[in-house]
């Protein structure tokens, strides 16, 4: 069989696509010049205050220069990965189609370039650390022993080892879903570095890092979205208006994300009279200015770009507009790079405490039942996840009822509970005391892996959203909804509903996570606490889903297995809990000895309280449990009745009228005859 060939894009198109790579090349070198040169401004001080020597003007200007190429390979690489999974249609087969396909492609050798400079960070990281020139940090034995003890030099040899996986990921992927596991492992290349730097030490590093971690996300995927769609336009890809709506949706929450977790930031690094009065305040003004700059040109991408593409016009006005915008987001990026090079003005917070360093935040009184509940402290992340939780259900619900749609009022009370529950976890004072207190900690735990999950299924979101989102056409795009019922249906969600994995991660976490030392390490990591408590809420949701969820799990259960499976885990749970109780040995010793606070004298005694807290309550779910199963089967009982009388109504109770005739006959069989 002959081989089809590729026809060559028209000259045209091979000349506006390679415009926009130069476009993207030429903003990477404005944006790491920009970096050197104000970074230039504030070296010299910011070795003085650390007491380091000036490690030379090769680590001076190259820092920043290499950071910025990771950080722009870093930008291409997840904004093509986002345009690929959710901005170009994919086939209905699952496959991608050509211009996703071309998008996975670049972002391939975004991610290469990611690995390069994030690898080269690491000696520069070193180097700047230690006040010592680049070369003296290049033998091996050195480089080593510095990046053990250098939280930031692990951090970017993390990142360069992530990106180098998405890059073999965008090698191979060839399908939507492959897609999305790539786009994700991009975002979590983001992670190590953001529990680096400035943001991650000194007092208030929780709000500051959770910060960050919003800020970051809504920059790279604003900035790489656009990038990715330029490029798409320049292709002359297919579905460009509908391509150009989506971002302009996904660019209007991230600049609202970016402005507010930006001055959230910068408010726990500096106070607004030393602005203009320090050069950490005045690259902070630089940067305000890029980012209402950037926000006057989304305004216009969203009320006349966008339109006019509606309208059938072609990608010229977006590519204008676009490599404007580009420049200045790239500007921004140098300038953000140089911010972070640059030292916090001196006297810009007090000197933290001991409590305050490790935890973010001092506890100088012990907690209370009054100060667990009302002592807040928001959480950035699981607070604000909370309420845009309880918020976008909400939405949907006002949806259904606008198309003159029911949805039962018992969900919603259950969701608004659950992200109750989540919030009352988070922010109130048993957030703000769990890192400190094991028997607090554990108590939060139960709230996000026995209560609000059990909460939250009972709501049947996915239902919900089904019913709000329009399905999308035969010859239509695939959308949100037929996004989420893919992922239901994924091997993925298959095989976590499973009810033996289901169980073994469930009640498998509890120890793995506290008897293995695995507790004792992530103690002293912020991020680690994130990622805990999300494991909690996941880990919870995916056990309770089959068992309670009003919404079609992957692997419906029989109503005994499903209660076989609630019974199940219990021995397991009531043996966590007495183990911690009977336990010698303090969970986390180290940690909690370091932060000394005075009122805290028995640890031990506080593990077993801890301990009780698993074991009774473990109780609370197992009624609830109980409740909605007993509640479901009864629905389930009415609704068969209601069906089997609507049935006889129509057809006249034909199935009795069947049933006794055979009664009859049989009793006539058994009747003997008369003589």
């Amino acid at each position: 069989m002959p081989s089809e060939t590729v026809p060559a894009p028209p000259p045209e198109r091979r000349s506006t696509s390679s415009t926009v790579g130069v476009l993207v090349v030429t903003a990477g070198v404005l944006a790491a010049l920009i970096a050197a040169a104000l970074t230039a401004l504030s070296a010299g001080s910011s070795y003085a205050l650390l007491g380091l020597p000036d490690p030379g003007p090769i680590t001076h200007y190259g820092l920043p220069v290499v950071r910025v190429t990771a950080e722009s390979g870093a930008v291409v690489c997840i904004g093509s990965l986002l345009l690929a999974a959710f901005g170009i249609p994919a086939k209905r087969s699952g496959a991608l189609a050509a211009d996703g396909y071309a998008a996975v492609r670049t972002a391939g050798w975004a991610a290469a370039v990611w690995c390069v400079g994030a690898a080269l960070m690491v000696p520069f990281i070193a180097a700047d650390a230690t006040g010592r020139p680049v070369s003296d940090v290049l033998n091996t034995e050195v480089l080593f022993g510095l990046v053990d003890a250098l939280e930031e030099a692990k951090a970017w040899a993390l990142t360069a080892f992530i990106a180098f996986v998405v890059a073999l990921a965008c090698r191979v992927a060839l399908s939507w879903g492959w897609t999305v596991v790539a786009f994700g492992l991009g975002l979590l290349g983001l992670f190590p570095v953001i529990a680096t730097g400035h943001s991650a030490s000194g007092g208030a590093h929780d709000i500051a890092t959770n910060s960050l971690l919003f800020h970051l996300f809504g920059a790279v995927l604003w900035v790489g979205g656009l990038v990715a769609l330029l490029a798409h336009a320049a292709r002359r890809g297919a579905y460009l208006p509908l391509v150009a709506r989506r971002f302009s949706r996904v660019a209007l929450v991230c600049w609202a994300a970016m402005a507010l977790s930006g001055m959230i930031n910068a408010l726990v690094r500096v106070s607004p009279g030393q602005l203009f009065t320090s050069t950490y305040g005045l690259l902070l003004v630089l940067k305000i200015v890029g980012l209402v700059v950037l926000g006057g040109f989304g305004y216009l991408q969203r009320r006349s770009v966008v339109r006019r593409l509606d309208g059938g016009a072609g990608g010229s006005a977006l590519l204008r507009l676009g490599a404007v915008e580009v420049l200045v987001m790239f500007a921004t990026i140098g300038v953000a790079v140089a911010l972070g090079r640059t030292p916090p003005p001196a006297g810009s917070a007090t000197v933290p405490g001991r409590t305050e360093l490790l935890i973010g935040y001092p506890l100088d009184v012990p907690p209370t039942p009054l100060r667990l509940l009302f002592d807040v402290r928001f959480d950035l992340v699981y607070g604000t996840l909370a309420l845009a939780l309880a918020a976008l259900y909400l939405c949907g619900v006002y949806r259904l009822r606008q198309r003159g749609d029911s949805w039962p009022v018992g969900r919603t009370i259950a969701w608004l509970c659950g992200c109750a529950t989540i919030l009352a976890a988070t922010s109130s004072g048993i957030g703000k005391y769990a890192p400190a207190v094991f028997s607090v900690h554990m108590g939060q735990h139960m709230l996000l892996s026995m209560l609000a999950p059990v909460l939250l299924v009972l709501a049947g979101p996915t239902s919900l959203a089904l019913r709000v989102f329009k399905p999308a056409g035969k010859e239509q795009p695939p959308g949100p909804r037929e996004w989420l019922l893919a992922f239901v249906h994924s091997p993925v969600t298959r095989v976590l509903t499973n009810p033996i994995v289901a169980l073994a991660l469930f009640v498998g976490s509890f120890y793995a996570l506290y008897f293995s030392g695995l507790f004792d390490v992530a103690l002293t990591q912020h991020w680690a606490h994130l990622a805990m408590n999300a494991h909690f809420l996941l880990v919870g949701y995916v056990f309770y889903w089959p068992v309670i969820g009003i919404d079609p799990a992957p692997r419906p259960l029989p109503p005994m297995g499903k209660v076989g499976l609630v019974f199940a885990s219990m021995p397991f749970h009531a043996f966590f809990g007495i183990a911690l109780m009977m336990s010698q040995t303090v969970i986390g010793a180290n940690f909690y000895r370091s932060i000394d606070l005075p009122w805290m004298t028995d640890l031990l005694a506080d593990q077993r309280l801890g301990g009780g807290l698993a074991w009774a309550s473990g109780e609370v779910p197992l009624v609830v449990v109980m409740l909605a199963l007993l509640v479901q089967w009864s629905r389930a009982d009415s609704r068969a009745a209601r069906r089997i009388d609507r049935k006889a109504d129509a057809d006249g109770d034909a199935d009795l009228a069947a049933y006794n005739e055979m009664l009859r006959q049989l009793a006539e069989k058994d009747t003997p005859r008369s003589s």
